[in-house]
């Protein structure tokens, strides 16, 4: 008997406060399934096609990845062509045109951020170089900020039973993340007009934020690996102007900035570039209070 009333009344809660089905949310990357996480909270379900050891250039559209993409209700990417390798035919083999380009399931960071490094022409034969502009807008707090207003909106266009409740949860992100913000500032001040090496084109955001210096960079093309010649032109090139760190991400081969380390005083240093980069950095507030704290300790 108490087992059927407990029944009974467990299915007239369900009638008068239905279930919500959780909105499913692709991203391509760790940043964007984080800050969706951060304002939909438990009525979004969101998963990352990639990881912070993977490169976001080259990723191989898999069964696996196919599946979560024909289910998905939203695709957030950061777009500017850093996707242009795998996602179009991801999204086209997934079948689902509710997260097609144009669709309000289809969405792009950059679109809502100034892009910096935008080519005058975009020639292959100059590297790994994107039409738009630098992709890789997640370095800077302040584009995440942006992104977040934007985004908010459109978790709310697709969820409007919730409109209200995604707003609130973007004005408390948004309250802290300014705060956050400030105090990362603050605490990078020393950081700024220290010269850097990058070896990859993977910073520009993250050194116009904080003021450092880009003096070199280790590939000679963007995307293209250096060999021992140019990393020699390099090397001779310090010694006439000095830098004080060489950065790479988590996924980046270690062998260059390794290389440079191992014959100068710079130390190489491995930044998580998103959230999952390494222990730490697990949310996109530990991710930026882990950069700013690994840079403040390598120059010191």
């Amino acid at each position: 008997m108490k087992k059927w009333l407990s029944a009974w009344i467990f299915s007239l809660a369900m009638l008068v406060h239905p279930a919500h089905a959780a909105l499913n949310i692709l991203a391509c990357e760790p940043e964007w399934a984080s800050l969706a996480g951060e304002l939909g909270g438990d009525l979004v379900e969101a998963a990352s096609a990639t990881t912070a050891l993977q490169d976001p250039h080259r990723i191989e559209a898999r069964p696996s990845l196919i599946a979560k993409a024909r289910n998905a209700q939203l695709v957030v990417c950061t777009g500017a062509e850093l996707e242009a390798g795998w996602l179009p035919l991801l999204l086209q083999q997934s079948g689902n045109p509710a997260i097609q380009p144009g669709a309000a399931g289809y969405f792009t960071a950059a679109d809502y951020v100034t892009l910096l490094e935008t080519p005058a022409t975009a020639d292959r034969a100059q590297g790994d170089v994107h039409a738009s502009g630098n992709p890789h807008i997640q370095t800077d707090p302040r584009n995440i900020a942006r992104v977040a207003a934007a985004l908010a909106g459109r978790l709310a266009q697709l969820d409007p039973a919730h409109a209200e409740e995604y707003q609130q949860r973007y004005a408390k992100f948004s309250a802290r993340w300014s705060a956050a913000i400030a105090r990362w500032e603050q605490q990078a001040a020393p950081l700024k007009g220290v010269r850097i090496v990058v070896q990859h084109k993977s910073w520009v955001y993250l050194t116009r934020w904080l003021g450092l210096i880009e003096s070199a960079t280790l590939e000679p093309k963007p995307g293209v690996e250096p060999g021992a010649a140019y990393l020699a032109q390099v090397l001779n090139g310090l010694q006439q102007q000095p830098a004080a760190l060489v950065l790479r991400a988590a996924y980046n081969d270690a062998r260059p900035s390794d290389w440079l380390a191992g014959r100068t005083p710079i130390p190489a240093v491995v930044l998580p570039f998103t959230v999952g980069g390494n222990e730490q950095a697990q949310d996109l507030f530990s991710l930026f209070d882990d950069t700013v704290q690994r840079l403040l300790t390598a120059i010191k």
